[in-house]
């Protein structure tokens, strides 16, 4: 089954007071990288990279003395150097030295950045450059990727501590202890800082204002011309879906796709795994036994809606579109407005969101009660975890390992992530009302034109690699239509699964195989269930995924996940001591 993203979502989730510039946490985003006005071209930022690298060198870095109270970046900033930065994410479109804010950081801080990104798949690139023993000076990837342990235990990443210990003391006094505690290894060492990040403590501190992307959508026009129907209800669901395909046959001369789920994937489809399980309030662990991903087709509330699914499909509400629309197609749909309703994640179709709503308000897509257990229980949804949505690592190639470590405390100190979501004051942002906000021209063109706003200002974490979506909080606008409403619609109703995080075995340890194949075989079983003829035929489907399961070694799996879940549990109780 497919891994929750907080990808992805996410992915895990963001707030989506970002999400004009996270829309690519889950996977995809066009955001343009054309030169803003500036006194520096791109192709003067490449050139100065081998010059400025040579002229910086280590030693040099660590001449300046270490203080625990003091930035250690400052001491550095009258020398250029140019850090390569691998981003394990090939759709990000964004280059260092384009735009307002990231020259200002490189004018305060010494630091010019290149941007690796992969042209294709990014395995594919990471793995080739592990390979070779030589990785560039940072790297930036998805905390879930198996790369990330395989640079841990290989040798290829610096521990953060103790490059803080030896040039920059100043990291221990900006990072969160919690987070460093999550990510400590068994040697003891902390390879990988998070962003997106959020602890027990955050929750206690920030909680009523955390947002979930799970979201159950409807168009808002079609929707209301129905009578607004319940469609929590298997009854009230079907009920919902043949209206609509009834009442609306076609959409601009395009067949109406009743329902829209999330694209199928060699691993699942996170909509019908802990989408559905979420909002059917299933917990992920009973009585301390996980009860997760792997186990939801044990549970009978989850098994009815799937059949519900499938008799969805068996009354011609589900079209083929959803078997094989990738996320590029989707998008032109959604945008097109051809979605009657959908099991979403609501940060992925921002852009869309924008476009329908700039053409008709009304013909938006808005959240609403979805999926319901059998008891009507309010849904629990995935709110932001500890584990956060990347980690980024220093390289043990690393050119300056002193001005690294200091870049990296810089970034995350509440002065880099100031820079980083505001910008330049005076250009982006200013002191309005006694607050520090975004200018209005400023602020109108982030809510209504974010590939614009990126070109032109370069703020509001265009650059996200280190983003503290807790911090930003105290400087971020309010939320505004049409993001607004499905935003406020998940406030209260999210919960943390941060001890669910971390849990999966090893890709090469029998249990990761084990794993492999489960992923595998349900990615196969999940299409056959919904297009099941009948439920007698959905159940020899279920049972034999099943009977697969056990002998791919789905018990050893388990019980490697339970252990690890345990110590999580036990974890996150220490950081509340």
């Amino acid at each position: 089954m497919s891994k929750r993203v907080s990808k992805k979502t996410i992915a895990s989730t963001l707030l989506l007071a970002l999400t004009f510039s996270l829309t690519a946490c889950a996977g995809g985003g066009n955001k343009g990288s054309d030169a803003s006005p500036s006194s520096a071209s791109p192709s003067a930022s490449a050139s100065a990279s081998s010059s400025s690298t040579a002229s910086a060198s280590p030693e040099a870095s660590a001449e300046a003395s270490a203080d625990a109270d003091a930035p250690g970046w400052q001491a550095d900033a009258a020398k250029p150097i140019t850090f390569d930065w691998y981003l394990n994410f090939s759709w990000f479109p964004n280059k260092w030295g384009v735009d307002p804010t990231s020259q200002y950081v490189t004018k305060k801080t010494g630091v010019n950045i290149n941007f690796i990104v992969p042209a294709g798949n990014e395995n594919e690139k990471l793995n080739t450059m592990m390979a070779s023993g030589k990785l560039p000076d940072f790297i930036t990837l998805g905390w879930y990727e198996e790369a990330v342990r395989k640079m841990q235990e290989g040798g290829l990443v610096l521990p953060l501590n103790e490059l803080a210990k030896e040039y920059d003391p100043y990291f221990f006094k900006v990072a969160d202890p919690a987070k460093l505690s999550w990510y400590t290894q068994p040697d003891g060492n902390v390879y990988g800082y998070p962003n997106a990040s959020s602890s027990p403590m955050d929750y206690e501190k920030y909680g009523t204002n955390f947002t979930s992307n799970q979201t159950f959508l409807v168009r808002k026009d079609m929707y209301e011309a129905l009578g607004k129907p319940d469609m929590r209800t298997p009854e009230g669901f079907l009920a919902a879906l043949k209206a609509a395909k009834e009442k609306f046959k076609d959409v601009n001369g395009q067949p109406l796709i009743p329902l829209g789920l999330h694209e199928f994937s060699p691993t699942g489809n996170y909509s019908l795994e802990d989408y559905l399980a979420d909002f059917l309030a299933i917990p992920r662990d009973v009585d301390g036994k996980l009860n997760d991903k792997y186990s939801l087709v044990d549970n009978e509330e989850y098994v009815k809606w799937l059949k519900v699914f499938r008799q969805a499909n068996q009354d011609g509400l589900l079209a083929k579109d959803i078997f094989i629309d990738k996320r590029t197609q989707m998008e032109e749909k959604i945008a097109q407005g051809r979605y009657f309703a959908m099991l979403y994640q609501r940060s992925d179709m921002a852009a869309q969101e924008n476009v329908l709503f700039a053409k008709d308000p009304n013909s938006v897509y808005i959240a609403i009660d979805g999926p319901a257990n059998s008891k009507q229980d309010p849904p629990k949804l995935a709110g932001p975890s500890i584990s956060g949505w990347t980690v980024t690592l220093i390289s043990k190639d690393v050119k300056d390992k002193a001005r690294a470590i200091k870049f990296l405390s810089y970034l995350i100190s509440e002065e880099g992530q100031k820079d980083l979501y505001l910008g330049e004051k005076g250009f982006s942002y200013d002191t309005i009302d006694g607050k520090d906000q975004f200018k209005p021209e400023a602020l109108k063109l982030m809510q209504t034109d974010r590939t614009s706003f990126d070109k032109k200002y370069g703020s509001s974490y265009t650059f996200w690699m280190l983003m503290d979506t807790n911090m930003n909080l105290q400087w971020a606008p309010p939320s505004v239509e049409p993001a607004k409403q499905m935003e406020d619609w998940t406030r209260g109703k999210t919960v943390s699964y941060s001890q669910y995080d971390l849990i999966d075995p090893p890709a090469t340890s029998p249990e990761g195989i084990s794993k492999a194949k489960i992923d595998t075989l349900w990615s196969k079983a999940l299409p056959k269930l919904l297009l099941s003829k009948s439920d007698a035929d959905f159940d020899k489907v279920l049972q034999q995924f099943k009977d697969d399961r056990a002998k791919a070694g789905y018990d050893a799996m388990q019980a490697f996940r339970q252990k690890k879940f345990e110590e999580n549990v036990k974890k996150l109780a220490d950081f509340m001591k």
